[in-house]
C-alpha cells in the first residue's frame, strides 16, 4: 500500500474536477482538474531535470497558483519539497543548499543569475524560475515535457519536506516532515474545523511556512474545498472578499489590523463560518475585541514546524481567550520539569511535550540534535513553556529561552547576535522580544560598544540590511555599558527585558 499524500489527495481532487481549487483576484483560476494536469506536467519537467524520488526541490518563490502546483508535483514523483522564505539573503541561501544538497533549485527569474552562482558553489545541479503570471522556465519546460501521471509509490516514513526552522545555536535545522506526518494531520483538521467541499478559504499567508503551506493547501485539497489566492495580507481587498469566504486563516497581525478599521462588522462577516489564528500568541483583548465587533470568535491553535497543528480551541464549544485549547485526536502532551523531565502537577508551569502522527522524525543531517529534541518513547520537546487548566485547555505561558516570534515568524536571538558581534565596534550584544501591538513580539538588541569606539542605532541596522531576513532585524537598538549576568556569567535577559519593557507601547 503506497502512503504517498498525493494519492489522497488525487481522489479527492478527480472527485471535484470541475469545481475551483485556486482562483486569483486576477481571474487566474485553477480547477482541479487543471490541477492534476498541471502537477502531472510540471512532475514531467522535474524528471526530465533529473530529480528522482527522494531528492530534494527548494524553491525560493513569489507567491502563486503554480508554487502550489510544484509542491504537488514533487509529492506526485516522491520529491521532497523545500520551500525557502523570500527573505532570506543570498549568505542564508547558500546555507540552505549547501545542507540540503537538492537536486534543483527553483527562483524567481529576477534572480535567476545569482542563485546560478550560489547553485554553483554549492554543487547544486540545476536552476530553473518560476515567475507569479505562469512564467519562468520552469513553467516552460513543463510544457514542453512528457506529463507524468503516476504517483510514485512510497512509504508513511518517506520524506514529503523539510522545513528549515531556526536553531539557538545559530544555524537552522531542517525538519524532516513525512507523507504519514502531512496526511495525519490534514484529515485531523479537516474534521476538527469542520471543512468541506463548499468552503473557501480567504488565503493571505505566505507559503514557505507550516501555516500557508500545509495547514492551508492541505486543508483545502483534502476537503475539495477552494482557496482565493491572495499575494499578501491588504485590508481593502479582505474586506472586499470575506462577503464570498467563509474561512479565513491569519496570523494576530491581521486581526489587530482589522479591529482598527471600522468596516470591520456583523454584516461583512456575515457569510464567514471561521477565523483562525496562529503562527504567535494571539492576546485575549485582541481575541475580544474582535467577538465584540463582529460577534465571531477567533479559534486559537498551537503549532509548530516539527509537527504541524498539535493543539487547537474547540470548533463546538467555548474558544477561550489567551489559551490554545486542546489536544487534537491522536495527539498526546505532557507538561514537564524543564530541569528533569518528569511531569508536573496538572496546572503547574512545565514544558511542552508532544507526541503524535504528525510528529517530524528528526533534524536532517543532525542526529544528536535530533536525540536531544525527539525522546525515545515518541516525544517532542517543544522548547514552549505552558500549562494544563481544569478544564483541559493548554495555556502557552513562554519560549523556553530566546525564541521572539515576530509577525507570525520565529526569530533565534542567537542568529542575530553572531551578526552583530561581526562589527569591530561592538563588544557583545543581546537580543530580546519585546511586546509590540502589531507583531506580537518585535526583535530588539541591546549592545555594548567596544571601549573608546562610536557606535549607533544606524550603523548596525545598515550593517544588517542584506545579511540577514528583515523579519529577523532588530526594529530598536539599545546601548548599555554592560550586560546584566548571573554567578555562572550568563545573560540575564529577563533584566533586559524588564529595563526595557514598553518600548513599543506607542508604535
Amino acid at each position: 500500500m503506497s502512503h504517498n499524500l498525493f494519492k489522497t489527495f488525487a481522489k479527492r481532487m478527480r472527485e471535484r474536477a470541475t469545481a475551483n481549487f485556486i482562483t486569483t483576484r486576477e481571474e487566474r483560476n485553477y480547477t482541479y482538474q487543471d490541477a492534476l494536469d498541471t502537477s502531472a506536467q510540471l512532475a514531467g519537467a522535474l524528471t526530465q531535470l533529473g530529480v528522482k524520488s527522494g531528492d530534494r526541490v527548494a524553491v525560493q518563490v513569489d507567491k502563486s497558483p503554480e508554487a502550489i502546483l510544484l509542491y504537488l508535483a514533487c509529492l506526485r514523483i516522491g520529491g521532497v519539497y523545500l520551500p525557502l522564505n523570500t527573505g532570506y539573503t543570498s549568505d542564508e541561501i547558500c546555507y540552505f543548499l549547501s545542507d540540503a544538497e537538492p537536486a534543483l533549485f527553483v527562483c524567481r527569474p529576477a534572480a535567476a543569475d545569482e542563485a546560478r552562482t550560489i547553485a554553483a558553489q554549492t554543487g547544486c545541479p540545476a536552476v530553473e524560475t518560476l515567475g507569479t503570471n505562469a512564467d519562468g522556465s520552469l513553467m516552460e519546460k513543463s510544457q514542453r515535457a512528457e506529463p507524468r501521471n503516476d504517483i510514485v509509490a512510497l512509504g508513511e516514513r518517506d520524506l514529503a519536506a523539510i522545513l528549515y526552522t531556526s536553531g539557538t545555536t545559530g544555524r537552522s535545522k531542517g525538519a524532516m516532515l513525512t507523507h504519514r506526518n502531512l496526511a495525519s494531520n490534514a484529515a485531523t483538521l479537516v474534521e476538527a474545523w469542520h471543512f468541506s467541499a463548499e468552503d473557501r478559504l480567504i488565503h493571505a499567508l505566505p507559503i514557505f511556512h507550516t501555516h500557508g503551506l500545509f495547514v492551508a493547501c492541505n486543508v483545502t485539497l483534502m476537503a475539495g474545498a477552494s482557496m482565493l489566492f491572495l499575494a499578501k495580507f491588504d485590508a481593502d481587498i479582505i474586506f472586499a472578499e470575506l462577503p464570498r469566504g467563509s474561512v479565513m486563516m491569519g496570523v494576530p497581525t491581521f486581526y489587530t489590523r482589522l479591529i482598527q478599521d471600522k468596516r470591520l462588522t456583523p454584516e461583512v462577516t456575515a457569510q464567514m463560518r471561521l477565523f483562525v489564528s496562529g503562527s504567535a500568541p494571539l492576546t485575549a483583548e485582541t481575541h475580544e475585541a474582535f467577538k465584540a465587533k463582529t460577534g465571531h470568535a477567533i479559534l486559537e491553535r498551537y503549532g509548530m514546524t516539527e509537527t504541524n497543528m498539535n493543539i487547537s480551541n474547540p470548533y463546538e464549544g467555548e474558544r477561550r481567550a489567551g489559551t490554545v485549547g486542546t489536544p487534537l485526536p491522536g495527539v498526546e502532551i505532557r507538561i514537564t520539569d524543564r530541569q528533569t523531565g518528569k511531569a508536573v502537577p496538572q496546572g503547574e508551569i512545565g514544558m511542552l511535550q508532544i507526541r503524535g502522527p504528525n510528529v517530524f522524525i528528526g533534524y536532517w543531517r543532525m542526529p544528536e540534535k535530533t536525540r536531544e529534541e525527539l525522546l525515545e518513547d515518541g516525544f517532542f520537546i517543544t522548547g514552549d513553556l505552558a500549562t494544563v487548566d481544569e478544564q483541559g485547555y493548554v495555556h502557552i505561558v513562554g519560549r523556553d529561552k530566546d525564541l521572539v516570534i515576530s509577525g507570525g515568524y520565529n526569530v533565534y536571538p542567537k542568529e542575530v547576535e553572531q551578526v552583530i558581534d561581526e562589527l569591530e565596534q561592538v563588544a557583545e550584544s543581546a537580543v530580546i522580544g519585546l511586546p509590540h501591538p502589531d507583531f506580537g513580539e518585535g526583535v530588539t538588541a541591546v549592545v555594548v560598544p567596544q571601549r573608546g569606539t562610536h557606535v549607533d542605532e544606524t550603523t548596525i541596522l545598515g550593517y544588517l540590511e542584506g545579511r540577514l531576513a528583515k523579519y529577523k532585524q532588530p526594529k530598536r537598538v539599545f546601548f548599555v555599558d554592560s550586560l546584566p549576568r548571573n554567578t555562572m556569567g550568563k545573560v540575564q535577559k529577563n533584566e533586559l527585558r524588564k529595563r526595557f519593557s514598553g518600548t513599543y507601547q506607542t508604535a
